[in-house]
């Protein structure tokens, strides 16, 4: 039996503003500091996070008219925080935002097929945030900084191409090409910004309108390159897609960091999600940083999509950021599916190698996204069966700030549907993470197919959980709740096991689990025990 203790202060910039004492939250023990032996500080309460959008919501502009109308279900199930889309206008009315044309355009002006976003106008943007705020969610931006797209004129320069596979090999000499790399903003003008790009503001493209070849395009002039603060991955990981922004110019740099100030003032955010951060300068990230401190205030929550499955790469990204941000932990997502997809596969290893494990508190863990989600260039398949195991283990457990799926909450469309996952039972973890995942934390690992741990709960949170898991066949634990516990009767709150534990006077119970399911246990006369299986998840009402 192991128990963590985490430590009980944040580091300088927590994970989240919300959370920021999530990890001494999650593990708060019942430390006395007066005669009485009850303390005196509350236990401060678990937060979550929603990434609301999944690749294939219908490009109808209602998005945000839907999300408006979910906000009060969303929080009452225990979410608190919602990674929305792109709000930016992108290259059509199809695409959803990473296909980004105009920073200063959320919906307001007539450009690229007409005024409103994939996603809706910029009045039902600020809507939708009024509305969230209204009940206590808040919002965080999807800032899409390393390309642009959907030029208005070509531009005539200076390129050689370079190997797909290694970026610092030049495989042509130096030739002129014409480049998609004019941007007017006709529709907006210059209101906001008066700030064109043209072709010495980018580092890179991928077509050639004069011979209409696709290629990877260096753009050449006195000291462009690409840059030195990105990913090692093919050479050198600058260039992603479309126009790629260089972060060298003056002017680039500039503009951007007063389109961040902007944004603070349009729209009350409480933090940032960066698209592609190993795409483009980690120096120029950091230098964004603080602008934001100084200019916004400190305690904007910041996580960056550094999608890689080397732990040391994603260490050593955090602490070159001085431990001011957040990365997603695209290792535990590869972990969830390798062992979804292994039969009897080691459950006691889900956890090696995983960000979450190596800095708890910078770590955002994820079961799926709008990029590993199926029929995506990433996609990460993880069985049905164990989407459930995965989200319990995200959820539940001290370590980590969870972010669950739009898809897996509301279901996915496009060519291929799928229905919400885990049987809808998504949001009854998160507010079992709400009400009921709090104190010491006791983890079982000592079955390769069968796992479990509990949580004791505090002085002010008292009722704590139990969840046991397993990949085979049903299966049992005994584990320590606490002796506080002692006779009351335990129940699942998913419902899959239908038996009743009682706990004995030592504070144990032998909890069991369905075959290759997950079973979370609770007293069944706990506070709040009556909301569970109330979530609406028809957002399409159809």
């Amino acid at each position: 039996m192991l128990t963590v203790n985490l430590p009980l202060s944040p580091p300088p910039r927590p994970a989240a503003t919300d959370h920021s004492t999530k990890t001494a939250q999650s593990s708060h023990k019942m430390s006395t500091n007066n005669e009485s032996g009850v303390s005196s500080q509350p236990t401060s309460e678990n937060y979550t996070m929603m990434e609301a959008f999944e690749w294939y919501v219908p490009a109808d502009q209602k998005h945000w008219q839907r999300l408006r109308g979910a906000v009060v279900g969303l929080k009452a199930t225990g979410i608190d925080n919602l990674w929305i889309p792109p709000g930016c206008k992108g290259s059509s009315q199809q695409g959803n935002g990473y296909d980004i044309y105009d920073l200063y355009d959320i919906g307001e002006f007539d450009q690229k097929g007409g005024v409103p976003t994939k996603w809706g106008r910029k009045e039902e943007l600020l809507q939708l945030v009024q509305s969230a705020s209204d009940v206590g969610i808040g919002i965080y931006w999807d800032a899409v900084l390393n390309q642009k797209a959907g030029a208005d004129h070509v531009e005539r320069c200076q390129v050689v191409e370079v190997d797909p596979d290694d970026r610092t090999k030049a495989v042509t000499d130096p030739y002129m090409i014409d480049g998609w790399l004019g941007f007017d903003f006709p529709g907006r003008g210059e209101q906001y910004s008066a700030q064109k790009y043209h072709w010495y503001h980018f580092t890179g493209t991928d077509y050639n309108n004069a011979n209409q070849r696709t290629a990877i395009y260096r753009i050449l002039g006195d000291g462009k390159n690409w840059s030195n603060f990105v990913d090692k991955e093919k050479g050198n990981y600058d260039y992603l897609m479309f126009a790629d922004i260089d972060y060298t110019h003056p002017d680039v740099e500039a503009d951007v960091k007063t389109w961040s100030e902007w944004l603070a003032r349009q729209i009350p955010l409480k933090g940032i999600r960066f698209d592609a951060i190993k795409h483009f300068s980690e120096e120029f990230l950091a230098s964004l940083v603080e602008h934001l401190d100084a200019k916004v205030g400190p305690g904007w929550f910041l996580v960056g999509e550094f999608w890689e499955d080397s732990l040391d790469a994603m260490t050593t990204y955090i602490r070159n950021m001085q431990h001011k941000f957040s990365l997603f932990d695209a290792p535990l997502l590869y972990n969830f599916s390798q062992l979804s997809n292994v039969e009897n596969a080691d459950l006691t290893k889900v956890f090696d190698d995983t960000l979450v494990k190596s800095e708890p508190v910078n770590a955002v863990t994820l079961v799926m996204n709008h990029d590993t989600q199926p029929y995506q260039a990433l996609a990460a398949e993880i069985q049905p069966f164990f989407k459930p195991l995965a989200y319990a283990l995200i959820l539940l457990r001290a370590e980590g700030y969870p972010c669950v799926f739009y898809g897996d909450v509301y279901g996915m469309k496009g060519d291929h549907p799928f229905p919400p996952s885990c049987g809808g039972k998504v949001p009854d973890l998160c507010l079992a993470r709400k009400l009921y995942a709090y104190g010491e934390q006791h983890d079982y690992f000592n079955y390769a197919q069968c796992i479990g741990w509990s949580r004791l709960g505090t002085w002010d949170r008292p009722f704590g959980l139990a969840c046991v898991m397993s990949n085979a066949g049903p299966n049992e634990k005994w584990m320590y709740v606490g002796q506080e516990h002692h006779g009351e009767t335990w129940t699942d709150i998913l419902g899959w096991e239908q038996s009743e534990v009682i706990i004995n006077q030592d504070g144990w119970g032998c909890f069991p689990c369905p075959g290759v399911s997950v079973a979370v246990w609770v007293n069944e006369q706990a506070e709040g025990r009556d909301r569970f299986g109330r979530f609406d998840s028809n957002i399409y009402k159809e």
